[in-house]
């Protein structure tokens, strides 16, 4: 049986997926990029085929920001953006979606659906309040985990109202609300009302949300937010089970379409492989290069407008 690999390569985290022709999820890895993608991904594949064994592999599938990257290091069959991949994964598992609310490590998306294709999409990638990693300070400072965040919130019999149009106004709200003696699950509970509020004027100004509405990545983790997204819109939420990797699942379901896949094999865990860039002054646009090395062997480069460096891949 011939399975499909689905990556998706994420600034805080890096997703792995394995499914069969099916689309039934087989395997998979979710793991912190700590600002090492190549090292998080061979990681994950080490970690695959301990587990899998060498599964004959049909397709590949890239996505995130580190797509590009992704591509060249396993050898893609198809590259797509995120907003393609996590319309395709909600899409197949829940046929009629017609709302899709993402956040992840940094960024948050709102993708509408009607009748199985994309009509409208937004994104925030300017601001990071709300999304994982700013959820995940919070809770550091506030000396609980982040996976204990939505049970508190849960708990909270008078939110606070904290101010969540940015990530410095939101701590120090939070940090001037403790101060007042606001106790610890009413400032958790605003903090999330808060960064609901921040998606809802951002990303679903003038736009309809209308359900089914799927929540997806690893903030829908936290069910805090989950409710109040479902106070605030009176839509209820759906939350699949596989909510963190569903960017992952959807190249990998594109990739079933491979008939001959470019996958360099499962040594690509044991390569030494690295990253360096340079300048290109052959003209004015004066380009930035970005190369991947294995040893001392170039076998990519990308990053150019004229095509000149990425034209020379292995």
């Amino acid at each position: 049986m011939k399975a499909f690999l689905g990556i998706d390569v994420g600034s805080v985290t890096t997703k792995v997926v394995l499914i069969d022709q099916f689309g039934t999820v087989l395997w998979n890895s979710y793991r912190k990029t700590q600002g090492q993608p190549i090292r998080a991904l061979q990681s994950a594949c080490a970690a695959l085929r301990q587990d899998m064994g060498d599964v004959e592999i049909g397709g590949v599938g890239t996505t995130g920001s580190g797509r590009k990257l992704a591509d060249h290091v396993v050898g893609a069959d198809t590259v797509k953006n995120e907003i393609t991949a996590h319309a395709l994964s909600a899409i197949h598992l829940v046929p009629n979606v017609r709302t899709i609310v993402e956040i992840g490590g940094q960024d948050s998306k709102l993708i509408l659906i009607r009748n199985r294709v994309v009509t409208d999409f937004s994104m925030n990638t300017v601001c990071a309040a709300g999304t994982g990693s700013f959820l995940e300070h919070q809770a550091t400072r506030l000396g609980i985990s982040i996976g204990e965040l939505g049970s508190y919130a849960l708990a909270a019999s008078s939110p606070a109202r904290i101010a969540g149009r940015c990530t410095v106004f939101a701590e120090s709200d939070m940090i001037h609300k403790q101060q007042m003696g606001h106790n610890l699950e009413d400032i958790v509970a605003g903090l999330c009302d808060a960064l609901v509020r921040n998606y809802l004027n951002n990303l679903a100004r003038g736009k309809e949300i209308s359900e089914p509405v799927i929540f997806q990545g690893g903030v829908a983790a936290n069910p805090g937010i989950k409710a109040s997204f479902e106070r605030e819109t009176g839509k209820e939420f759906i939350v699949p089970p596989h909510y963190p990797i569903m960017g992952a699942v959807g190249v990998a379901l594109l990739a079933r379409d491979t008939r001959c896949t470019r996958f360099r094999g499962w040594s690509v865990a044991e390569q030494q492989l690295s990253t360096s860039s340079f300048y290109c002054g052959d003209c004015p646009n004066s380009c930035g290069v970005i190369e991947i090395n294995d040893c001392d062997r170039v076998i990519a480069r990308w990053g150019d407008s004229c095509g000149k460096w990425g034209a020379q891949r292995e």
